[in-house]
């Protein structure tokens, strides 16, 4: 039984962000010393990694769920939470990671590459930071944000810069077992090759990687046989061999009907016409497959592809073999483009760009979309009402009240913040003044202020809104709390 594994379907899911803390410093004779609630810890993160120690996707197969460790919530004394560890998950170069949707999100080539499939959850913030001059004293703290979870596929593409093709029992095992220290299995009956062998050629000063692949069949490229389930690993080898056997014992076959059977074959896969062809034609030290070598070799060289005559028996012809290869690879590498600098593209904000959406989905329902707006509402716990009057002022700041009012929404109707399966809905109440009005001056305690006059506490509520709407419009776009 075979333990290559070379495609499964992983489900990675990253560390939840810590939950703020809100806490007040309590000592002898100082009882209300102030907010003291530290930050929660941020979330793990899912990296999957490249590690020229594993060379296959085995261990994903039997644990196909992943998940890195969750943020410490914070404590007071402004104790912050500890951050989660990152997952680190190795990979076999070649590893191609794709979404449900079969879109490629990282091709994973080269040694100690790294690709973030999950990302961990920023932390919440204690209310000591949340406190300032004017809010002395919050008596909530903001929720952690959950980690990312999503489904992803791995595939393994072997990365080689030669790749054997033919039908089965053709001899490719035993010609990539003389021409390199690679042990296939080897016997006299098809299929003996289950898994892509790979070996090292070296040839004057070239050095460089061949591959068997498993034997294709007519209608591989449609799921017969081995064959579409290896081709893949053909896609990444810069020059294609086909092995065709000369003494084969089946009377319907012949090397040049088997050449055009393969040739369709990769054809219909796709995305292989422009790699180089050397055709192979083996076990030449019989004299009835060195006889028809002779009778098909001028027809396929009036095709335009080179032919070497080899036994991987007495191991005639293998060193031209090798060369040719060699030649051919030194091409291959020579025209491959140098690899470009990284480059860091700075998008700037657009002057018109709100930072959200906000849309008509029917008669009283709206719907904001948003970076921010849906981050604030994860971050926020209903069951507290300073926090929800928090939420309420951050909205009204970024300008979605009013926009609502622009979209013609009235009182009562339905406002949904967030995607279509993970949104928080409420019936609006048209205000234009902000929540702290309607909850009270969130964060002032009368034990740490004394008692003003009425007059006096419009006065100020006036400065603290006018102190804000000048913030905004000074660090237009900035946020504290990203």
């Amino acid at each position: 039984m075979t333990t290559f594994v070379d495609r499964v379907e992983l489900h990675v899911a990253a560390g939840n962000g810590g939950h703020g803390c809100a806490s007040v410093h309590r000592e002898k004779f100082k009882p209300l010393g102030g907010p003291d609630g530290g930050n929660g810890g941020r979330g793990g993160d899912v990296v999957f990694v490249v590690d020229p120690d594993v060379t296959t996707l085995l261990d994903y197969h039997h644990s196909p769920h992943r998940k890195a460790t969750n943020g410490r919530p914070g404590e007071g004394g402004h104790r912050s939470g500890q951050d989660g560890k990152s997952l680190v998950l190795p990979v076999p170069e070649g590893t191609v990671v794709l979404d449900r949707h079969g879109e490629v999100l990282a091709d994973m080539v080269g040694a100690g590459t790294t690709f973030v499939a999950g990302q961990g959850g920023r932390g919440g913030l204690g209310n000591a930071a949340l406190a300032s001059a004017r809010r002395k004293a919050p008596g909530f703290a903001l929720l952690g944000e959950p980690g990312e979870e999503r489904d992803v596929v791995l595939e393994l593409k072997t990365v080689a810069d030669v790749a054997l093709v033919g039908y089965p029992s053709a001899g490719k095992s035993s010609l990539i077992s003389v021409l390199s220290a690679a042990k296939p299995k080897i016997a006299d009956y098809p299929f003996t090759t289950l898994v892509p062998n790979l070996g090292v050629v070296t040839a004057g000063a070239t050095v460089y990687t061949i591959a068997d692949v498993p034997g294709l069949i007519p209608g591989a490229s449609e799921g017969k046989g081995l064959g579409l389930e290896f081709l893949r690993h053909v896609e990444r080898c810069s020059v294609l061999v086909h092995v065709l056997d000369c003494a084969t014992l089946e009377t319907d076959r012949d090397p040049l009907s088997d050449l055009d059977v393969i040739e369709s074959e990769l054809s219909r896969y796709g995305g292989l016409d422009d790699r180089p062809r050397v055709v192979v034609l083996n076990k030449t030290d019989i004299p009835e497959g060195k006889d028809l070598a002779d009778l098909v070799r001028a027809e396929i060289e009036a095709r335009g592809l080179p032919v070497l005559e080899v036994s991987a028996v007495s191991r005639q012809g293998l060193k031209d073999l090798s060369y040719a290869l060699a030649r051919l690879v030194d091409e291959a590498r020579a025209a491959r483009p140098a690899p470009e600098a990284t480059r860091i593209v700075i998008r700037p904000k657009a002057v018109d760009d709100a930072g959200f959406t906000v849309t008509r989905l029917d008669e009283g329902m709206f719907r904001v979309r948003g970076e921010k707006p849906e981050r604030w509402v994860r971050q926020t716990d209903f069951n507290n009402d300073e926090a929800v009057g928090y939420l309420a002022d951050r909205l009204a700041r970024l300008g979605v009240e009013e926009e609502l009012f622009k979209a013609g929404a009235r009182e009562g109707d339905g406002v949904a913040i967030g995607a279509e399966d993970d949104a928080v809905v409420f019936d609006w109440e048209p205000t234009m003044i902000s929540g702290a009005e309607m909850l009270g001056r969130r964060g002032e305690d009368q034990r740490f202020d004394a008692p003003r006059p009425a007059a006096q506490r419009r006065r100020d509520r006036e400065a603290e809104r006018a102190d804000e709407d000048a913030a905004l419009g000074e660090y237009e776009g900035f946020d504290p709390f990203e």
